[in-house]
């Protein structure tokens, strides 16, 4: 499956919780399931679509693919202790979640285009890869020219989310430094990571 770039609205609605990663548009409007019938009461979900919903919920909000996805999920279950935290820990430190994080993009999609089209520097070396991880003490920034950019101005002013305690951030320099690793108290919106774990287990 590739990645999402359908109406994000539908989405908050299908899943009836707000993914900031992916859109700064609320579903307070229609609260409701997407559909003709979306305002009828809903059978309860299955375990599988439960385990399904919540590893959709976070492989969207991140933008990544599901080849991308399993990628992390190896990785994550290979490594020593929460296999479920460490996941968030992998999927929080990719670069274009960090620029977004740090206020300069309004949304994951946005931080990525910015990655993409050379804007951001790491350790002040140009990256223009969205799945670069970063790393404790690694600093991004800006190109120079960059920083009269209307999208990085408006975003540096009036951030989306309120930045995380895993960064540090220098609003005269418009550099973020990476303090510490992401703790489960900095993502941002509900996620039951142990049972994306669960899910992709009974797959193997």
């Amino acid at each position: 499956m590739s990645r999402y770039t359908g109406p994000r609205v539908k989405i908050l609605r299908r899943y009836g919780q707000q993914l900031p990663g992916l859109t700064r548009k609320s579903l307070d409007r229609r609260p409701y399931p997407p559909g003709e019938h979306g305002q009828r009461r809903r059978r309860k979900a299955s375990d599988y679509r439960v385990r399904l919903e919540e590893k959709q919920k976070l492989r969207i909000n991140y933008g990544i693919s599901e080849r991308q996805f399993r990628r992390y999920i190896k990785m994550a279950t290979r490594a020593k202790g929460d296999s479920g935290l460490r996941l968030l820990q992998l999927l929080e430190g990719r670069l274009d979640n960090m620029v977004f994080r740090a206020g300069y993009a309004p949304t994951i999609p946005a931080a990525r285009q910015l990655v993409n089209h050379g804007h951001i520097r790491v350790n002040a070396s140009k990256v223009d890869v969205a799945s670069y991880h970063v790393r404790p003490s690694d600093v991004i920034s800006l190109r120079d020219r960059s920083r009269k950019v209307a999208i990085i101005i408006e975003s540096v002013e009036a951030p989306s989310l309120a930045r995380p305690g895993y960064l540090s951030f220098d609003k005269e320099k418009l550099e973020a430094t990476i303090t510490s690793v992401p703790s489960r108290e900095d993502i941002p919106f509900e996620i039951q990571e142990n049972l994306i774990i669960e899910y992709y287990s009974q797959m193997v």
